[in-house]
């Protein structure tokens, strides 16, 4: 790992003869002071270890620091679930298919993580499937998995083909959605046909149950567990199975009882994607002025002692996502331009840093994206180095 500090302040005087870099503390107004003190600051290591391709992406972290993500291989031509354990790269492999990911913050503090693979069974329905945005498309079927002690295995459908792993808890509960043997009329045929309904599966006892959507809607999806066993997705319509207008309402499962939560205002993409074992929820939604399902999102934050929050972009950005919390209510994600400019960002006590911005002035390289947080506050995500042009993981630590 190559290191990169930083200090919370200038030199105050370079030597006798030059002047301030920073002006003496009692001689600036006291909120810039205060603002200074409180600005938060990180060590960044970029995390070696790829599968021979140009891009590997940290998505989830551990209380250990362990990473779980995906990196490409030679040419670009698959990726692969990894692990990056104490700078060792560990291949998680596939299902028989060519492909595996990691794609939401899917481990626990116990060794297990979860995800998306593709099969070598082959798609008899034609379905393009959650995982075709996600995983390069091989018309075979995907299914969730469930990665232990040097072992991946498939989680079972609901009946249909296919399946989607997005998170796990403590317990070793898992959440994603899968396929029903329902054709369902508000899918988007050809590209999905059979409905999917969220899933909750024990690994422990080794059964899964269904939670239902909401009522009146068609599917559901799971996207996040605490270790208290709240569950947080979407519900909608069945759609392309890829966010949208199956993301019509947003929703949190107790006890298998499903209830809304708010949203920003608009039609689609209300869309949980972490949470905190307070029950804190975060993630993004359209706000008013959506069309036919655009792309208009911006991060939130839901509690349920101050409802929901729209926390912004950075400055001159146009959408934003919000991707994991902490229980200290630390925030990261991803603000975007229009120009599709990523940059990762850190929200915290009500205030969203560009994370570039507080690594350090000298900061050469790109924090692209900041995908998940841990309870020590350490992050990661995806960094683009200017000097190879390769997009590799990161942690980024707090000072």
């Amino acid at each position: 790992m190559q290191k990169v500090w930083y200090a919370i302040l200038a030199a105050v005087v370079a030597c006798a003869n030059d002047p301030p870099i920073t002006p003496p503390l009692d001689e600036m107004p006291a909120r810039e002071v205060i603002a200074l003190a409180m600005t938060p600051l990180y060590e960044v290591d970029t995390i070696s270890g790829s599968l021979g391709g140009t891009v590997s992406i940290g998505r989830s972290i551990d209380s250990r620091g362990t990473v779980a993500g995906v990196s490409f291989v030679t040419n670009n031509a698959a990726r692969e679930a990894v692990l990056w354990v104490k700078g060792e790269l560990v291949r998680l492999g596939t299902l028989g298919g060519a492909n595996s990911s990691v794609q939401w913050p899917g481990q626990n503090d116990n060794g297990m993580v979860v995800g998306i693979s593709q099969t070598a069974v082959d798609d008899t329905l034609g379905e393009t499937w959650s995982c075709s945005a996600f995983l390069a498309f091989t018309g075979k079927t995907c299914l969730g998995f469930v990665w232990e002690n040097n072992v991946m295995r498939p989680l079972p459908t609901l009946g249909g083909d296919n399946g989607f792993a997005t998170g796990v808890n403590n317990r070793g509960e898992v959440v994603g959605w899968a396929e029903t043997r329902v054709v369902d009329p508000t899918c988007k045929a050809p590209i999905q046909i059979l409905q999917f309904r969220a899933v909750l599966w024990d690994t422990k006892k080794g059964t899964h149950v269904e939670l239902p959507p909401l009522p009146g809607d068609s599917t559901s999806a799971a996207t996040a567990i605490n270790n208290r066993g709240q569950v947080v997705g979407i519900s909608g319509e069945c759609d392309i199975a890829v966010g949208r207008f199956s993301a019509l309402r947003a929703v949190m499962w107790e006890n298998g009882t499903p209830t809304e939560l708010p949203n920003l205002g608009g039609q689609t993409w209300h869309t949980p994607m972490a949470m905190n074992d307070s029950g804190d929820v975060v993630g993004f939604s359209n706000p008013f002025g959506d069309i036919n399902g655009s792309f208009i999102v911006h991060a939130f934050l839901w509690t349920k002692q101050g409802g929901i929050i729209d926390l912004g972009t950075l400055p001159g950005d146009s959408t934003s996502q919000a991707l994991g919390i902490n229980s200290r209510r630390e925030v990261v994600g991803v603000s975007t331009s229009k120009a599709n400019r990523n940059r990762a960002f850190l929200w915290k006590d009500g205030v969203m840093y560009d994370l570039n911005k507080i690594a350090g002035a000298g900061f050469a390289d790109s924090l692209v994206t900041a995908q998940h947080i841990n309870e020590a506050g350490r992050i990661t995500g995806r960094l683009f180095q200017k000097g190879t042009g390769k997009a590799v993981p990161y942690l980024a630590t707090p000072r």
